[in-house]
């Protein structure tokens, strides 16, 4: 008996034995999954770590791949919440920045520290086409910021001196080229000459271009308007406050030097038009005139735009919308012409004795008048009874009811006797200076709304020449007239040595134009 039962013990120990070496083969067929899992665990476990270990070996490159891809991801995603946060600071700052200054003190800035000013070619911007070759001068660093009516920097004006380019900026800043006109390659650099001008006009005035009702980047109401230079004294015409809130136009000379520039007022007078106290109830320092030319030794001319107070175009014994002759040594002045709206550009021919003037019109008809002198009575050109624009919302704007009633703006001058004419804009081009070229009877007009110039042709002594003449889609009816599209606002231009010199305002930057 014991024989035997040791029997079955070495029996079935044999057969575990067995099965436990060939993985339960035989049992797993007798048994359920769970049964077989749960032997696998605890029973046959030898073999279970051995896959365990390859699993587990196999999860640590999946893990390792994972935390890789994770830290990746973590990196970028850092990166650009970090840039984000970065770009919406530096936004936010910016527009706190801007939020407590205005440009001009960008402008004064660069006046206290006497910077100069630096330009260089911009190839990308510089173009030729059938009729110019352009070359852009940008600004590199110290852009000026004060604008007279745009959003975008910055205002100014040029003119020659001993072939050097002289620019004086919205704000004041007064500069001359340290490379004579002719030697300018690339870059284009600007020397600043000290001035008193901020006796006359500076930061309280700039300052309170921003009391109405536009966002403070539509530009300055209050500035320099042009500079004209003749032999050896310098013209610069501003608007004056006369008065608190009281404003005129007004001229300043001086002597040249490149060092220091000491001016005193050439001309003024007490009339002035109130921001907010005036008979229209508008006001509108923009419509300023100020445009500058010397006619000879003794005399010069003088535009003054209306300040939006209309009534006074049509007042003889009032300053305002006026062409003025001043005499440069006793101050004697007399009025050339009257019934301007806003004179921008002025160019006097001296071979025939007339002067040409450019004007800008309300909504539509901006004007390209002749002005000739020696007349009886002062010639009057219309304002504000007769234009070929409408005021800012038209007719049918209830807001305009009683203004069309006071100032109805007939489409025809000579109907009411007034002087028509020789070329009139519509729709506007936001008109600003013209000038003669050297060959006879050639002109250019320069337009900041448009953009663009406009070469035309006009002979004074052909009598047969109709007007007025429209030009709509940069052709007129009578006139010999082709647009060149420049691309930016042309602020002020000037002609010397068969080129064109131009102000663009957009971009603060100076124009050199050959025509072809």
């Amino acid at each position: 008996m014991k024989i035997f039962i040791n029997f079955v013990v070495i029996l079935i120990f044999s057969f575990l034995s067995f099965n436990f070496l060939f993985d339960f083969a035989y049992i797993n067929k007798q048994i359920n999954n769970n049964l077989n899992d749960f032997v696998y665990k605890y029973i046959l476990f030898h073999k279970n770590s051995i896959n365990l270990k390859s699993e587990i070996k196999d999860l640590k490159k999946e893990r390792n791949q994972f935390r890789g891809q994770k830290e990746l991801f973590e990196e970028a995603y850092n990166d650009l919440y970090e840039e984000n946060i970065e770009t919406k600071n530096d936004s936010e700052l910016l527009y706190t920045i801007l939020e407590q200054f205005d440009p001009y003190e960008f402008d004064m800035n660069i006046k206290k520290n006497n910077s100069n000013l630096e330009y260089s070619i911009n190839p990308e911007q510089s173009f030729a086409n059938n009729k110019i070759r352009t070359r852009i001068f940008s600004p590199l660093n110290n852009i000026l910021l004060y604008g007279i009516s745009n959003n975008l920097p910055g205002s100014g004006y040029l003119e020659i001196y001993e072939d050097n380019l002289i620019l004086i900026s919205a704000s004041g800043i007064l500069a001359y080229s340290n490379n004579q006109i002719q030697n300018i390659k690339k870059d284009l650099h600007f020397k600043q000459i000290k001035t008193n001008i901020d006796k006359f006009i500076g930061e309280e005035q700039f300052k309170k271009s921003r009391v109405h009702d536009f966002d403070w980047l539509q530009g300055g109401w209050f500035s320099i308007k042009d500079i004209n230079i003749y032999k050896d004294q310098i013209y610069v015409s501003y608007t004056r406050e006369v008065k608190e809130n009281c404003w005129n136009t007004s001229l300043l000379h001086g002597k040249i030097n490149y060092e220091l520039i000491i001016f005193d007022i050439l001309f003024t007078s007490d009339e002035c038009v109130h921001f907010y106290d005036n008979i229209d109830g508008e006001f509108n320092a923009h419509q300023s005139g100020g445009r500058i030319i010397n006619v000879d030794d003794n005399n010069l001319l003088f535009s003054t735009g209306d300040f939006r107070s209309r009534f006074r175009a049509q007042k003889e014994d009032s300053l305002f919308s006026k062409i003025i002759e001043i005499n440069k040594y006793t101050n004697d002045y007399k009025v050339v012409s009257m019934g301007h709206r806003n004179p921008q550009g002025l160019y006097y021919n001296k071979n025939n004795d007339f002067l040409l003037e450019a004007e800008h019109g309300p909504e539509g008809g901006d004007e390209i008048n002749l002005i000739e002198f020696n007349n009886d009575k002062i010639p009057n050109y219309g304002w504000a009874i007769s234009s070929y624009g409408e005021h800012y919302g038209g007719k049918n704007a209830s807001f305009n009811k009683k203004k069309y009633l006071k100032y109805p703006l007939h489409k025809s001058h000579s109907e009411y006797n007034f002087i028509e004419p020789v070329i009139y804009f519509n729709p506007s081009i936001g008109i600003s200076q013209i000038v003669g070229l050297d060959k006879d009877n050639s002109y250019v007009v320069a337009s900041m709304k448009d953009e663009s110039l406009y070469f035309f042709e006009y002979d004074y002594n052909d009598k047969k020449i109709n007007t007025p003449n429209k030009v709509s889609n940069g052709n007129a009816e009578n006139i010999k007239i082709e647009r060149v599209h420049i691309g930016e606002r042309i602020r002020d231009m000037i002609y010397y040595n068969d080129k064109l010199y131009l102000y663009l305002e957009d971009t603060a930057s100076i124009a050199e134009v050959y025509i072809n």
